[in-house]
């Protein structure tokens, strides 16, 4: 049994081409479906090529055998960050034969075209004289730290013409679970949430800095709270002040 990832640099020049032209081909088709293009991650890839083994000895394909983990836990494992995965497996006899069952199978072709993600790790296993593939497909996510997504916060805050306090103490531990907030002056709003995207502020608090009564901000990151399996979040509270 032999076996490839595109996150590995062995010796089978033959598994290579077939992955990276799984990898082109589904480019090829995003374009043509106006998607977005798919960028290469290893960690995927590494994660992607477990499973992949684990068909090749299995012979029935499956998403997920007797005592494996899912594929969410599975790709965390290897180290991917994400907001959203999904993946296809297949067994075939050349990357191509592969890719075009993957475009006429409505589910799998819903997961190659999916507008939503934007990474993929591809692994190829030959054994029993076919090519056993799987495309782990996610949407990343950053990999800040606490400060750094602090940062990122307050950029966009600054953006609707907030002034950003240097203190985090009181925001910080807002977030962490304080349900009030001490000292003077008292905030005039207070909001904490949890989720993977910090391109944008929630709803709730863009309508509370369009009304123009506040000046100042305070923000603050601390550790997420029963983040749902192993997608990656962020907890963040901002505090408002007028």
């Amino acid at each position: 049994m032999r076996a490839y990832s595109r996150s590995q640099r062995g010796d089978q020049p033959d598994l290579r081409a077939q992955a990276e032209q799984l990898f082109a081909l589904a480019n090829q088709a995003r374009a043509a479906a106006g998607a977005g293009p798919l960028q290469w991650d290893p960690d995927l890839a590494d994660a992607a090529l477990e499973h992949c083994r684990r068909m090749a000895i299995e012979g029935p394909i499956a998403h997920r055998y007797g005592g494996e983990p899912d594929v969410t836990t599975r790709a965390a494992q290897a180290g991917a960050h994400f907001s959203l995965i999904e993946e296809n497996v297949a067994v075939g006899p050349t990357a191509a034969d592969i890719h075009d069952g993957w475009m006429h199978s409505p589910d799998h072709r819903r997961n190659l075209l999916n507008p939503n993600v934007d990474r993929v790790g591809i692994a190829l296993v030959a054994a029993h004289g076919v090519l056993y593939a799987v495309a782990d497909y996610s949407r990343a996510v950053r990999v800040l730290s606490p400060v750094q997504v602090e940062a990122v916060v307050s950029r966009l805050l600054r953006v609707s013409g907030i002034s950003i306090l240097g203190s985090h103490a009181q925001a910080r531990a807002y977030c962490g679970g304080a349900n009030r907030v001490g000292g003077t002056p008292q905030p005039g709003f207070l909001m904490r949430w949890q989720g993977p995207d910090l391109d944008h502020l929630p709803q709730q608090l863009v309508n509370n800095l369009g009304s123009g009564g506040f000046h100042a901000a305070e923000v603050g990151s601390c550790a997420p709270r029963n983040a749902e399996g192993s997608f990656t979040a962020y907890r963040v509270a901002v505090l408002l002040y007028y």
